[in-house]
């Protein structure tokens, strides 16, 4: 596998030390670093200050949400980062959930998938460049239907580092996930467990299959975020875990929309999210934590001593993640690249 950093979203302010563990990626011969959004810190202004400073890993988006920006003001930003990268942007794109994107951006969220579909169609023609940008979708149309009626069609004005800049699409459902594999150049997993491993490559190959272009996993990028969490204490390590999905489980969305819950009931953990939802909606969270079980823990992540971790590595190898995406320290970075690569 290959390593990439996740640098994550923001708190209250940047990750500290974020420099450090960026420039010992890039020094060590990762393969990518990527940043991430809600609703506080962007995506892209922490990944061109920071990949500015870098010179070997790709620079990455995990995510830029969609709802947050037109796909030409997507396409614009993707072209300028490929030029200022030298050809090192990947364009990691997603449709977040309802709450942030109703609650935060005032968009519709209804029928993400086909606004999806649209969405790319439109990046990937800015991309191209063959002439002026045209789209009649249920979604999204250019020019612009209705307004002052003096919408122009217009093609962009800079020309394409490289026209077949990777798209990524972040996706836990398996309609989303084989939509990647149809449409995009790679798919970023959330709460990925290897016990799901032959769910997720029969969803990929059906977007393979409708693709109908040849693509397969071998020229398909599956960049995964998993936690690792070394402790001699494997509770203790459990528990910087436990918060996180807790919150995923509980509170990332309403009861019946909150796709990381289902993504958790698919490795057979229905009955505990259920538990975790209901203690966590009614403001119990610190209860909700303590629902969840250690091996709940081990399913998504890696935690424990570093020889636990080690040992359970190649587990993770032999799924279809082709880039280990982790966070962490500078020395963290270093040991992990020991543990994959030494």
């Amino acid at each position: 596998m290959k390593l990439g950093l996740m640098t994550g979203y923001w708190g209250a302010g940047p990750p500290t030390n974020a420099m450090d563990a960026i420039l010992a990626a890039d020094e060590l011969g990762w393969d990518s670093i990527w940043t991430a959004e809600a609703y506080g810190s962007d995506a892209l202004t922490p990944l061109a200050w920071w990949g500015s400073e870098t010179t070997n890993v790709d620079l990455g988006t995990a995510i830029m949400q969609m709802s947050a920006r037109t796909p030409t003001a997507t396409a614009m930003a993707a072209l300028s980062m490929d030029h200022l990268s030298g050809g090192r942007f990947r364009l990691g794109l997603g449709v977040s959930g309802p709450q942030v994107v109703e609650g935060w951006y005032g968009q519709p969220y209804p029928k993400p998938l086909a606004r999806t579909r649209e969405y790319v169609n439109i990046v990937r023609q800015v991309l191209d460049r063959e002439g002026p940008v045209v789209f009649d979708g249920s979604h999204y149309q250019l020019p612009f239907e209705g307004g002052a009626g003096l919408g122009k069609a217009l093609k962009p004005t800079v020309h394409p580092y490289r026209p077949d800049l990777p798209i990524y699409l972040a996706a836990e459902g398996p309609k989303n996930v084989a939509l990647a594999a149809e449409i995009c150049d790679g798919w970023l997993p959330f709460w990925f467990g290897p016990k799901s491993d032959a769910f997720y490559r029969d969803a990929l190959a059906s977007g393979f299959e409708v693709a109908g272009n040849g693509r397969n996993l071998d020229s398909f990028d599956v960049a995964c975020p998993v936690p690792i969490i070394p402790n001699a204490d494997v509770e203790a390590a459990a528990n910087m875990v436990r918060g996180t999905l807790a919150l995923y489980v509980g509170g990332m969305g309403a009861k019946g929309a909150n796709f990381h819950f289902e993504v958790l009931a698919r490795l057979g953990w229905e009955s505990t999210c259920h538990d975790i939802q209901e203690l966590y909606l009614a403001g119990r969270k610190a209860e909700a934590m303590a629902a969840i079980p250690l091996e709940m823990v081990e399913d998504v992540a890696l935690v424990g001593p570093p020889d636990k971790i080690k040992e359970e590595i190649p587990v993770w190898a032999d799924t279809c993640i082709s880039t280990l995406l982790v966070s962490g320290d500078a020395a963290l970075v270093r040991q992990i690249n020991d543990w994959v690569n030494g």
